[in-house]
C-alpha cells in the first residue's frame, strides 16, 4: 500500500530488475542461449554465460558464429524494446506475459543485421553492450558491442536496423 510516500530507490531498483527479468524469460531462445541482463542505472550489459554447446570450432576452441551474431541481435532488440517502452514493463511487473491475461509487449523485427567478427569468441562469458542510435515510431537504428576479458578488446560488433511495432494507446 501507498502512503503517498515516494518510492524507495532500491523497490525501484527492484521493480525495474523484475519487470526486464521477467521481460527476457518469456522469449525461449534467451533462456536456451543462456543470456541474462545486468541493469546498471539506464545501461543494460547483456551477458552470454559459457557453455560447452556454444563452441562452434573445438579445435580453437570458439564460440560458434552464429551463437555470437544471436547474443548481439538479442542484446539489441532488448535494449531498443527496454528503452522505449521501460514503462510498459514496470507497469506490467513480474505477471509480464504470463498467461492469464498478461500479455507480451511486441518486439521490434530485424530490417537487416551486419554482423564485424574482429577475433575468436574465447569459451568464456561474453558481454555485450547496446546503443540506440536513433529511435522513431517506424524505424530504429542500434550498434551493438560485445567483449569478454577488457570492453577494449572487442570480439564482435554489429549495426542492426529495426521496425518498431505499433505502440498499444496507437493500436485502440
Amino acid at each position: 500500500m501507498n502512503d503517498g510516500l515516494p518510492e524507495s530507490a532500491q523497490a525501484a531498483k527492484q521493480r525495474r530488475d523484475a519487470a526486464l527479468n521477467a521481460f527476457a524469460q518469456r522469449v525461449p531462445y534467451i533462456g536456451f542461449l543462456g543470456i541474462s541482463f545486468e541493469r546498471y542505472g539506464d545501461e543494460l550489459t547483456a551477458v552470454l554465460a559459457f557453455d560447452e554447446k556454444l563452441i562452434g570450432n573445438p579445435l580453437l576452441p570458439a564460440l560458434h558464429g552464429g551463437v555470437t551474431a544471436a547474443f548481439l541481435e538479442v542484446a539489441a532488440i532488448i535494449e531498443l524494446s527496454w528503452s522505449c517502452c521501460r514503462e510498459d514493463f514496470e507497469a506490467a511487473g513480474p505477471q509480464l506475459g504470463a498467461g492469464q491475461g498478461g500479455t507480451m509487449p511486441r518486439l521490434p523485427k530485424t530490417i537487416d543485421f551486419t554482423v564485424d567478427y574482429l577475433r575468436p569468441g574465447l569459451p568464456r562469458d561474453a558481454y555485450a553492450r547496446a546503443r540506440v542510435n536513433r529511435s522513431g515510431r517506424r524505424y530504429a537504428s542500434v550498434q551493438v558491442e560485445a567483449w569478454q576479458d577488457s570492453r577494449s578488446r572487442l570480439f564482435a560488433q554489429a549495426t542492426g536496423h529495426f521496425l518498431m511495432p505499433a505502440r498499444a494507446e496507437s493500436q485502440k
